[in-house]
Formats: structure tokens, C-alpha cells, sequence
């Protein structure tokens, strides 16, 4: 894992030096114009739904039926104001598959909030303050079996607060970095906090099994945190949306870098329908997830994963947004 997160940061390092270099002289040119910015509060968002379904009548090829949908609600608000910057978004997404005569399972659950507030420092560098929530809205199991819940609403919860500096070249590319982050799980089930999900401290037993104290479900740690972001139209009506946050434990393996990779791509097809390819790539050194290596269905190892999922989606998409009205020149 120690040469995935140098590779990581590596990459992140190489991305903003090119990306950098690359926007020096439209910067030049833009600093001997005169400045004409609006500012004020600028909102907006986008709604997506996405539907997909299957039927199959004495088909040869075999096969099940299915039908699944996925719905996603992105909403911001930012305020700019002179030196200063306030950028808040929040994220929904929910998706549901049902194959054959199985149950309704859920492919896609997420909240996610997220807040950060700049003051100008030097140019393109700015003071700044971060936070982030993330959490799920409902059950979660380690299908087939669906008797026992691996997840559940605020379990796991993850709140970050992080000060440091933010660097924004263009409105496209961002780059936050911060020496002192606090980051804090909450378990909110006595179940997975009993079992030490997580990385919370587990449940403590006798020898003959009785709970002698429970499993905690709150955990911090604090450490240095890193979040690039670039958004940028690769060719007309395909955008693609990058986001990547590094964290590392200062007290408890801090080579063990957690890693949380977003990927979005979008192509509009006319001003409703949009096709997206996402994918989520997560490790967390903290997360112990069951595995079977020996192929007979039965879990028999238990460790960190690279975790990783890829969603192709077409359907209806609005878009929608207000602009401030005032004028600082």
C-alpha cells in the first residue's frame, strides 16, 4: 500500500505542475485586463434519473430479468465576495436492482455534504477552512446473505474538519492541502461498533462470551489531508469531473494513506438525456472486509480491500443554476 499512495501522490503532483503550466498565459493575460467579476451567491444543481431493464422469453443464451434504477440530486451554493470565497455542495444518490426472483437489492446509497471557506492569501493561494460529512441512508448486506447488515444509516458516518491552504489557478482545478485534519467515524449500530467495524475499538467479552463493555463507536484521528479536484469539457457536450482525497493517520500507520477517487464523465446527448460513466475507488486501512479465497462461498479471510465500483447510466438529466447580479470591477 506504501508504493500505491506515493504513486498517488505522485500523480496528484504531476497533474497540478501540467495543468499549472498549462494556464500560466492565459493567467498573464487575464491580469492585464480589467477586472469585471460578479459576485454575491451563485446556486444551482442537477437532477438525474436513470432506469434500465431487461426481458427475456425462452431465451436460449440464458439470462435473468431485471430492471434497475438509480436517481442522483447534486445541489451547490457558493458566495464570492472581494478577497473571500464560500463553495457548499451536497450530494444524494440512490439505486435499486432487481435480478430474477431475487429481492430488491440497493446498488448506490450516499450523502454527501461538503463545505469549504477561503480568504485570499497571494494570488492563486488562499487561507482556508474544510468540511465534509458522508454518510448512508439505509441498510446495507454482504449479499446473498441478507440476514445480517454490514452498514446502516450513520454507520459508518465520517465528519472532516481540515484548516490549510487552497490553491485555485482557474475555476476548473483546485488544490487543498492541509497539515492538521481531524477525521471522526461514527458507528451509530451496537452491532458493528460490538464487532470493531470500521476501525472502531471493538467489544470486549469474558471467556465464556459475555459482554464485559461495549464497542465504542466513535473513532478520530488526526493527520494531513490532501483533496484535488479538476472539472474540465474534454470535447464538446463530454465533461469530465475529477476528485481525489488522501489522508494520512499521524499516529497509527501513516504510510497506510486512505484514498477516496471519484471519477465522472458525462456526455449529453440533447438538453434532457446524459450519459455518465462513474467510477469510486476507496481504500481505507481502517475497513476489514470478509473475503474467500478458497472459492467455497464461506469467508475466510478478513483484511483491507481496495474497494472499488463502476456505474454506466443513461436517462432523463436537468440541469439548473442562478447567477449573482452584482458587479465588483
Amino acid at each position: 500500500m506504501k508504493k500505491t499512495a506515493i504513486i498517488f501522490i505522485a500523480i496528484v503532483i504531476s497533474i497540478v505542475q501540467a495543468l499549472s503550466a498549462q494556464v500560466t498565459e492565459p493567467e498573464k493575460k487575464l491580469r492585464e485586463q480589467k477586472k469585471d467579476t460578479l459576485v454575491g451567491w451563485k446556486t444551482g444543481g442537477m437532477i438525474s434519473l436513470n432506469f434500465s431493464q431487461t426481458s427475456l422469453t425462452n431465451w436460449a443464451a440464458g439470462g435473468q430479468n431485471s430492471i434497475a434504477g438509480n436517481g442522483l440530486v447534486s445541489l451547490f451554493a457558493n458566495y464570492k465576495k472581494k478577497k473571500m470565497f464560500w463553495a457548499n455542495s451536497l450530494d444524494l444518490g440512490y439505486g435499486m436492482l432487481r435480478q430474477g426472483k431475487d429481492d430488491v437489492r440497493k446498488t448506490d446509497d450516499k450523502i454527501d455534504l461538503f463545505s469549504k471557506y477561503g480568504r485570499e492569501a497571494s494570488g492563486n493561494w488562499f487561507f482556508a477552512g474544510l468540511f465534509s460529512f458522508k454518510t448512508q441512508m439505509t441498510p446495507g448486506y454482504n449479499y446473498p446473505n441478507d440476514s445480517i447488515i454490514i452498514s446502516d444509516l450513520l454507520a459508518p458516518a465520517y465528519a472532516l474538519f481540515a484548516v490549510g491552504m487552497d490553491y485555485k489557478p482557474t475555476d476548473n482545478l483546485n488544490l487543498f492541502i492541509s497539515p492538521l485534519t481531524g477525521k471522526f467515524t461514527y458507528v451509530n449500530s451496537e452491532i458493528l461498533a460490538n464487532e470493531g467495524a470500521f476501525g472502531v475499538t471493538p467489544a470486549e467479552y469474558d471467556d465464556l462470551g459475555t459482554l464485559i463493555k461495549k464497542g465504542s463507536k466513535t473513532r478520530a484521528e488526526v493527520g494531513g489531508y490532501v483533496r484535488f479536484s479538476y472539472k474540465k469539457e474534454l470535447f464538446e457536450n463530454v465533461t469530465v469531473d475529477n476528485k481525489l482525497d488522501l489522508f494520512s493517520n499521524y499516529l497509527n500507520n501513516p504510510q497506510n494513506i486512505d484514498i477516496n477517487w471519484e471519477v465522472l464523465i458525462s456526455l449529453k446527448v440533447n438538453k434532457f438525456i446524459t450519459a455518465t460513466i462513474s467510477t469510486h475507488l476507496i481504500y481505507d486501512d481502517d475497513i476489514m472486509i470478509e473475503v474467500d479465497t478458497n472459492g467455497d462461498g464461506t469467508p475466510d479471510r478478513k483484511g483491507p480491500r481496495t474497494q472499488f465500483k463502476e456505474v454506466f447510466a443513461i436517462g432523463f438529466s436537468y440541469k439548473f443554476s442562478k447567477l449573482p447580479q452584482t458587479k465588483v470591477e
